[in-house]
């Protein structure tokens, strides 16, 4: 059985409350039982944190267990460099899919930039909820 983090930053815990106008009406848990269903076999290691610390604890753990990582990093995709060392610690040992609900490019001038994307395996973004979905499939190819 294969183990995915899914990670999410600051604010997300507000899903379905925030901004549903960009972020649509989902919650986190509404996306953990989607995912949950879409790949019952994988072991899934979910979380949330406003802390920047806490992320890269989590990050660690997925880099000791060489386990994959979906990855929104919400406003520290833009100016993170601590999250984003860690995520480049996973390079080369496991994937790394940032992910965002919205598209970060049709936005405010200061959310084109993400300091995270150069270290990961791919970006999935502008899709809602889907985004999560994707990066999903992608980690479960054979």
């Amino acid at each position: 059985m294969s183990k995915i983090y899914v990670l999410n930053g600051p604010n997300l815990n507000m899903l379905g409350a925030r901004e549903p106008e960009v972020y649509g009406t989902m919650n986190l848990a509404d996306i953990e039982a989607q995912m949950r269903k879409q790949a019952p076999t994988v072991d899934f290691v979910f979380g949330q944190s406003g802390s920047e610390d806490q992320l890269i604890s989590w990050l660690h753990q997925a880099f000791e267990e060489k386990a994959d990582v979906i990855l929104n990093p919400a406003a520290f995709t833009h100016y993170s460099y601590a999250l984003r060392d860690a995520c480049a610690m996973l390079k080369g040992r496991s994937k790394l899919i940032e992910v965002h609900i919205s598209n970060p490019h049709a936005r405010e001038t200061f959310r084109h930039n993400s300091v995270i994307s150069a270290v990961a395996t791919g970006v999935i973004a502008g899709f809602g909820v889907d985004s999560y979905l994707l990066a999903l499939q992608q980690l479960t190819r054979n």
